[in-house]
């Protein structure tokens, strides 16, 4: 039976979604905005294992900067005619539908353009990521995929290919061409394929991440912490911002803990480890969620900023990525060059 979610569940579903972003993905607000409307409501949120393995699924998101969706807000439609080009291409219409991307803005995005076709508790990620090969039914070589992007003006590219870097070099290519973001659709795989190959019942987990945190946002940071399942690691000001000197893209924040701890948080544009008195706390595919201790604003990686008041929550990451050392490899620490990042998931696990 699926899950009926009603209008009152918006706010939990995109807290949980901006825990799930481990400080990328994007801010939810849009998303937010557009589903704001009672009567869009309620939607059903089908489970993988309740809908036929054979039903045609897709799934979709915006790519490229979500700094630039909030400055210039997408159509009315930004995914029909991507989703119609996968559509002529497999020669069938695609009835089930499920999100891209499992943190920030891409979780509630099939919400938002599902309509007509059924929403599968499902996505590619559990979690937020920058890199379009990261894509679960890419990093398990599911065959027969299809992508669809922006290209501009109109345009729509269409990737067909068995190696997933082109998927990423490809499409990066062409978003960069549509202006620096855009819409992008992921087809050619069936709901039978999600069971095994995708992060199955995420948006569950936000709803019950972001009822928790709401609930529990006015008490210690503990209590915080302890209502999600996770650990708070850290709590201080922010006293320095340091880009990588070997790739500019990583930046290190110093945070003077108030115990007198000197701890360090590693990111990219999601945060990736978190280490106390050099010692290695937390890392990717770990959640590491920064709040803001006055407000209990949960912020991006882009929020943090120097003086701010901030604390660091550990929360379990989707346990799909650790269940084989190929998967593992692809979001640990060193899949972006930060090698000396991964000690804390080396222990027992062959990466």
């Amino acid at each position: 039976m699926p899950t009926t979610l009603e209008h009152d569940r918006l706010r939990a579903l995109a807290t949980g979604f901006a825990i799930l972003g481990s400080g990328g993905g994007g801010a939810t607000t849009m998303l937010e905005l557009v589903l704001s409307d009672p009567g869009v409501w309620p939607f059903e949120l089908h489970a993988v294992d309740d809908l036929d393995p054979a039903t045609p699924c897709l799934a979709l998101g915006f790519v490229g900067s979500t700094l630039l969706l909030g400055e210039r807000l997408p159509g009315t439609d930004p995914f029909g005619r991507l989703i119609g080009a996968a559509e002529r291409w497999l020669g069938h219409r695609i009835p089930a539908i499920c999100s891209l991307e499992g943190g920030g803005v891409n979780g509630l995005t099939p919400f938002a353009f599902a309509a007509d076709r059924l929403i599968v508790d499902a996505d590619l990620t559990g979690r937020a990521v920058p890199s379009l090969d990261q894509m679960s039914l890419l990093v398990d070589e599911v065959p027969g995929i299809v992508v669809t992007c922006d290209t501009g003006g109109g345009g729509v590219a269409l990737v067909e290919t068995e190696r997933a870097l082109d998927i990423e070099r490809v499409v990066r290519a062409a978003i960069v061409q549509a202006g620096g973001s855009g819409g992008m659709v992921y087809a050619g795989f069936t709901v039978g394929d999600l069971r095994e190959h995708a992060i199955v019942g995420n948006a569950t987990r936000a709803v019950q991440l972001g009822a928790a945190f709401l609930g529990a946002a006015s008490g210690s940071l503990d209590e915080l912490a302890g209502s999600m399942g996770g650990r708070l690691l850290a709590e201080g000001r922010v006293s320095a911002i340091e880009a990588d000197r070997n790739d500019p893209h990583v930046l290190a924040f110093a945070i003077d803990g108030s115990g007198g701890q000197v701890h360090r948080l590693v990111a990219r544009s999601e945060t990736l480890a978190l280490m106390t008195d050099g010692r290695v706390e937390a890392a990717a595919p770990d959640l590491i969620v920064v709040l803001d201790t006055v407000s209990r604003d949960i912020l991006e990686v882009s929020a943090i900023s120097m003086a701010r008041q901030v604390a660091v929550i550990r929360i379990d990451g989707p346990d799909w990525w650790s269940r084989t050392p190929e998967r593992l490899r692809r979001v640990l620490p060193s899949a972006y060059g930060l090698d000396e990042l991964d000690e804390v998931h080396i222990d027992g696990v062959p990466v």
